[in-house]
């Protein structure tokens, strides 16, 4: 275990009080950036390779702890990550960052395990419906595929981290029963040694209490096992949700630069949740990020002329809270007025 997860463990499975998620208090929570990825996946442009090395650079410089760089998927079915190797590559890695990246088949780990992946992560959903409807197999089959993966990074030496999408709910069958998301989760854990599981909210269906019910479950079962909460921002409730996750003991979160990302299942749906917004709420409630949220601002700021529109970013568009702007130039004649109005 690294510095970073160790620190990462530490008070996991311990109940704090609403007012220490509030107040922050200097708790340390590790952001991990899944734009290039996943953000860039949802886009129909072709970033160039030196752009997506130079914003991956960027997230490094900023202080990401995680970073999901790239997927190694087939060419033909995500044309805008058929790269991958070259993005691998060409980035500089930081000390103490974590770059991980997206494998679907034993093909895929290869690719990235030769690339020098820090992590693999690793794909299925809790949902049968939207198993079956995103990767083409039941849940079995996705499991049987990915215990080979997991063997082959253990062969390998690389970590691996295991993405259960839906785990919050499936567009198609709505509830998924927390004993069914824990199952699977006990399955990557307890059977193909999982470092870490990402618990899910793919569709935007999450909302804050049936966040705090999962997030302890699964800490009271698992309370040294790394956990991650990747939250979309589709009903509006990204923030919300992650305050209610760190309420119940989670301190790691996905999100995405500028906003970046989507779903198929979800039309209209806007992208996961923004990283340069969560980072900035929660500095401002005291907590720790390790992030420099001016350099992490200045990279989402590259986003729209490289994928050629605006991002959700509500932080690119109004900048911070304390980012002030000047007064109207014949302020000293308001004053003179409103004071002459006393006289």
């Amino acid at each position: 275990m690294t510095a970073s997860n160790a620190s990462a463990s530490t008070g996991m499975g311990v109940s704090r009080s609403p007012s220490d998620v509030w107040t922050g208090a200097g708790r340390r929570v590790f952001m991990q950036d899944v734009g290039t990825r996943d953000g860039l996946q949802a886009e129909t442009v072709f970033v160039p390779t030196a752009d997506k090395i130079a914003l991956v650079d960027a997230l490094s410089e900023a202080g990401l702890a995680k970073i999901e760089v790239t997927a190694f998927v087939s060419p033909k079915a995500i044309p805008v990550l058929a790269d991958a190797s070259e993005v691998m590559r060409g980035i500089t890695r930081r000390p103490g960052v974590v770059y991980t990246v997206l494998v679907p088949n034993v093909r895929g780990a290869e690719r990235a395990i030769e690339a020098r992946a820090d992590e693999l992560n690793l794909v299925m959903s809790a949902s049968e419906s939207h198993n079956l409807a995103n990767l083409r197999m039941t849940r079995a089959q996705s499991f049987a595929g990915l215990a080979e993966v997991a063997a082959m990074a253990h062969r390998a030496g690389t970590a691996v981290n295991v993405s259960l999408s839906c785990a919050f709910g499936c567009p198609m069958e709505g509830d998924v029963p927390v004993q069914t998301v824990l199952g699977w989760c006990g399955h990557f854990i307890e059977q193909l040694g999982a470092r870490g599981v990402t618990l899910c909210d793919t569709t935007g269906m999450a909302y804050p209490t049936q966040v705090v019910a999962l997030v302890r479950a699964f800490r009271e079962r698992w309370p040294a096992t790394e956990l991650t909460l990747h939250f979309h921002n589709t009903r509006g409730m990204g923030l919300a949700n992650v305050i209610a996750a760190m309420d119940a003991g989670a301190d790691r979160f996905d999100a995405s630069l500028g906003g970046l990302g989507g779903c198929p299942y979800a039309p209209g749906a806007t992208g996961n949740v923004c990283t340069e917004e969560i980072v900035h709420a929660l500095q401002c409630m005291g907590c720790d990020t390790g992030v420099d949220l001016p350099r992490l601002i200045a990279a989402a700021r590259r986003l729209p002329a490289l994928i050629g529109h605006a991002v959700p970013s509500q932080i690119v568009s109004a900048g911070r809270r304390l980012d002030l702007h000047p007064r109207p130039r014949d302020f000293e004649a308001i004053r003179e007025r409103a004071l002459a109005r006393d006289a």
